[in-house]
């Protein structure tokens, strides 16, 4: 990782960051494709994080507290199933833009234990994959 990456995960607001996001999506000449879900994906998880971190309340996937928002924080967000985690086990946090993002991608969300199908699980480690390169 790149250590613009952390200093940009520790300070910056969400729209900085998905700017930088997007910024370097573009520098690598990625597919529209991904260009297409990096954006809304990362937003979405950010949406939750940077209140989190804003607050002093920032857990990992494991439930272990943490002091500062990383680039490997992020990531190991930005699994889907732990991003579904974290919209049911969130408190205090407003939650609309995770939970437009995860409806969009079939999750249920009143019923944690309903799965949602696999090609979406699928798609989002792609996703997650290009984000890691990039930061």
């Amino acid at each position: 990782m790149k250590q613009a990456s952390y200093d940009l995960f520790e300070k910056s607001s969400i729209d900085t960051i998905v700017k930088a996001i997007g910024d370097e999506l573009l520098t690598r000449n990625e597919s529209p494709f991904w260009a297409d879900k990096v954006v809304p994906f990362s937003r979405a998880i950010l949406s939750v994080l940077i209140p989190l971190r804003n607050e002093k309340r920032l857990f990992t996937p494991e439930g272990k507290e943490v002091g500062v928002l990383t680039p490997e924080l992020f990531l190991a967000w930005s699994d889907f199933v732990s991003l579904k985690s974290l919209y049911f086990r969130v408190e205090g946090v407003e939650v609309d833009t995770l939970a437009r993002y995860l409806h969009r991608y079939s999750v249920n969300l009143e019923d944690e234990s309903l799965d949602f199908p696999i090609s979406n699980y699928n798609l989002h480690q792609g996703v997650s994959n290009v984000i890691k390169s990039l930061l």
